[in-house]
């Protein structure tokens, strides 16, 4: 028998994050790994009028191309990846790698390119209801720490696909985010203090989003973008950043005029100043955001899970979310985690805000 928390977690998809209508087409991506979850969203979509698109490719795929591609693979974008992305009305992308250290002896080089090249392909993709989830694989659980048993567990807590009405439970949650956002109408600067950590930046006449579900699953985050020329001073993450395959740990930058003028990990840092110099947005701000989901509470390695984790905060390197008001284009976004959990403090306009992870 399919677990019923696959099941609701294909009812959040279709009938809430991409909210699918009669007639529509709706794109499903994933690897074989997610077949019980492709298979209860091909009739969750058949339930709901629509026609399911689905792309179930091995993980391997990905690091074929990565190896065995020349180079018009990494500049050139097809008319038929082009057509598709136009065709369909919504996508449901679905994390769900058998090995996330597939792509670690990738060039990175290779890896920023081709991020480049796709970018008006995400532009088409993000112009439409999307959503990206994930489904529980023994890789993703080796990375959190925990059994396959125990990350599927907390995948479906985290999603909400455990409750009796899950679909209810993210529509409060986005009203509990409405009531944050209301106070931080007007905010002019942010101050992020905590372990080698004191940052401030302008949010001046940004705008923040109410993040709960429709893109991300799970979700659980209210977000902005930055004044890009704003940010003073330096911060150090809690949490490696997991990225294109490595693991960077020990990160520390320093900013100032809003740029990222130094740049050092404990591991992996020649990857992290690699992928700082893809572009110049790539050194500027391009969201902060804060987690609110109170269902995730440890780190897993995963940004999905990681940045939406409640009482911790996240910046992200790179492109910003026009709907913010931020304007830094870059080629990548890259979050990064800071918990203030234990000792961190979140002001906005000199008040706090945030302390200890708690709302004041």
């Amino acid at each position: 028998m399919q677990d019923p928390r696959v099941v609701n977690l294909a009812k959040i998809l279709v009938r809430y994050s991409v909210a699918a209508k009669e007639k529509q087409t709706v794109a499903v991506d994933a690897t074989p790994e997610a077949q019980a979850l492709v298979e209860a969203l091909y009739e969750e979509i058949l339930r709901a009028g629509a026609f399911p698109a689905v792309r179930m490719a091995p993980a391997s795929l990905t690091e074929i191309f990565f190896r065995r591609g020349k180079p018009h693979h990494f500049t050139t974008l097809t008319a038929y990846q082009r057509a598709v992305a136009r065709s369909v009305d919504s996508s449901i992308r679905i994390s769900s790698s058998p090995n996330t250290r597939s792509l670690s002896g990738v060039d990175p080089r290779r890896q920023a390119q081709l991020s480049k090249t796709l970018r008006p392909l995400r532009e088409i993709i993000l112009s439409k209801p999307w959503v990206l989830t994930l489904f529980p694989t023994q890789a993703y659980a080796q990375d959190a720490d925990m059994s396959l048993k125990e990350f599927e567990d907390f995948v479906f807590h985290a999603t909400f696909a455990d409750e009796p009405r899950p679909i209810a439970a993210w529509k409060a949650l986005a009203r509990r985010q409405q009531k944050l956002i209301a106070r931080l109408s007007g905010a002019r600067k942010v101050r992020i203090v905590g372990d080698e950590t004191d940052l401030t930046f302008s949010i001046k006449g940004r705008r923040f989003i109410n993040s709960a579900g429709t893109n991300n699953m799970p979700s659980g985050e209210i977000f902005t973008g930055p004044v890009e020329d704003s940010a003073e001073g330096f911060i150090k993450y809690d949490y490696p950043v997991c990225y294109a395959g490595r693991e960077i740990e020990g990160i520390r930058l320093v900013f100032r005029k809003g740029r990222v003028v130094e740049a050092t990990a404990e591991k992996n840092g020649a990857f992290l100043r690699s992928m700082l110099d893809t572009d110049p947005g790539a050194r500027r701000l391009g969201e902060l955001g804060i987690g609110t989901n109170m269902n995730i509470q440890r780190f897993t390695k995963n940004i999905l899970f990681d940045e939406k984790i409640g009482g911790t905060i996240h910046l992200a390197l790179g492109n910003s979310y026009p709907e913010t008001g931020g304007r830094n284009r870059s080629a990548i976004h890259w979050d990064m985690i800071k918990d203030l959990r234990r000792g961190g403090v979140l002001y906005v306009d000199g008040k706090v805000f945030q302390k200890n992870g708690r709302f004041v």
